[in-house]
């Protein structure tokens, strides 16, 4: 198969979340210098003021470096020891503050960076860490004002209660975008899980279906055969016909079943896996699937099984939607099937309406079913699911609801008064004829 390269997403989002922390810190201190130090367009001073100068000293730049460092080194960890790392980041934002003349009290723009930075550590890990964190910034946020009112100094309560509230804020929605992502995750994969539990449901339903009724008239006719091979050897020659051509249905539809499993989706490869294709260079064309213009075909094996089938049709026979017509023709298949190996008889009727809004459908017999005296019902002959997983009983009237059920029909089956079992379903044609 050739594999289709995933599209890059943008630049932007190529960048992560640790990196443009560092950038906000770079672009909010070098804010605050020039808002300390230099006078900036526009701004003019009062009589009498006067900016201080920018002179650090050999030991500020050194501590400009040792918080620069403690900040990259700080982002990098973020990821993987999200406590030290915030703890780097948030001691070299204090140091740098420390530097310009920040040390009592962080402004708004001082404190972005870190803001940030806990917004990233919330948004990558569980509530328990980021709330750590959120701790360890509302402690750097808190202690310089408590020991600034310790000491009788005034503090600008509005800076600090703004601060404060930027700090919950990025905290509140990096926290709440991790959650959202977590259930959205849980959401796909229960989706994920469903979907493998349907895929699975379908794949043993048609598996059933394709084989149980070939593989009934294969047994009955192999046992005729064997009981006459002496004594009427044409007979037991016509039987094993038989045989062979039920035998290459079931294998045909096995064979279409699993190219239909290894075809890929439109637009995630180019054909089937190599070696295995469905073509007329790797194996034999895989016949179409099968529908209500096969019973013809089913009663004729059927009948000469040893059951013979009365096929009735009402109303106008019309094409209907595809998944309609295979499952009319499985829901007759799995209950002509149940007739030969359980209901002992040796004809059964199958009726077939086409109606204006509904396909009606009804299969019965009378032979040994639930109804008949003294008789108990064989495998697959119950008269409802809740019967279906016990001993000796089968999943046929249970894929045989659930058929219907996903095509918003209705279902019955049970014994008739007179003897013998009624299987009847209604399955809705759509308004605009079939898609």
């Amino acid at each position: 198969m050739t594999a289709i390269p995933a599209g890059r997403p943008p630049l932007l989002r190529r960048i992560r979340p640790e990196t443009w922390a560092v950038g906000l810190w770079f672009a909010a201190y070098t804010f605050v210098l020039l808002d300390e130090f230099f006078l900036l367009p526009g701004e003019a001073l009062m009589d009498g003021e006067v900016k201080p100068s920018f002179d650090p000293g050999p030991a500020g730049w050194a501590l400009l470096a040792a918080a620069t460092a403690m900040v990259v080194a700080g982002s990098l960890l973020m990821r993987g020891l999200p406590l030290l790392g915030y703890a780097l980041f948030l001691t070299g934002s204090a140091w740098a503050a420390a530097t310009l003349g920040e040390a009592d009290q962080f402004d708004v723009v001082a404190f972005l960076p870190p803001a940030f930075a806990l917004y990233c550590v919330a948004l990558r890990h569980p509530r328990r860490t980021s709330s750590l964190t959120a701790c360890l910034a509302l402690m750097v946020l808190v202690f310089p004002v408590g020991v600034r009112r310790a000491m009788g100094a005034n503090i600008d309560t509005a800076q600090f209660l703004a601060v404060l509230i930027t700090v919950l804020v990025a905290w509140f929605v990096g926290d709440a975008t991790h959650q959202s992502r977590a259930h959205v995750a849980a959401l796909q994969a229960q989706a994920a899980a469903q979907a493998v539990t349907a895929e699975r449901l379908r794949i043993a339903r048609e598996m059933h279906d394709t084989v149980a009724h070939s593989i009934g008239i294969i047994a009955l006719q192999a046992g005729a055969a064997a009981r006459v091979v002496h004594t009427q050897p044409e007979r037991a020659g016509e039987a094993m016909r038989v045989v062979e051509e039920a035998g290459r249905e079931t294998l045909a539809g096995l064979r279409r079943m699993l190219g239909a499993l290894r075809e890929p989706e439109p637009g995630h490869g180019t054909g089937p896996d190599p070696g295995h294709g469905t073509g007329s260079e790797s194996g034999p064309e895989l016949a179409p699937l099968q529908g209500l213009s096969d019973l013809d075909r089913l009663a004729a094996s059927t009948s000469a099984a040893g059951v013979q089938v009365a096929l009735t049709w009402a109303g106008p026979r019309r094409p209907v939607p595809p998944e309609i017509d295979l499952a009319a023709f499985r829901l007759v298949q799995e209950a002509v099937t149940n007739v030969v190996r359980h209901a002992k008889t040796e004809a059964c009727e199958v009726r077939v309406e086409y109606g204006e809004r509904e396909l009606a459908l009804e299969i019965t017999d009378r032979g040994q079913g639930p109804g008949g005296p003294g008789k108990q019902a064989g495998p697959g002959r119950s008269g409802g699911p809740g019967k279906q997983g016990g001993p000796g009983s089968g999943f046929g009237l249970l894929g045989m609801r659930e058929r219907v059920t996903l095509l918003h029909g209705e279902f019955s089956a049970g014994a008739r008064p007179g003897g013998g079992f009624r299987v009847a379903a209604r399955l809705p044609l759509p308004a605009g004829g079939p898609r």
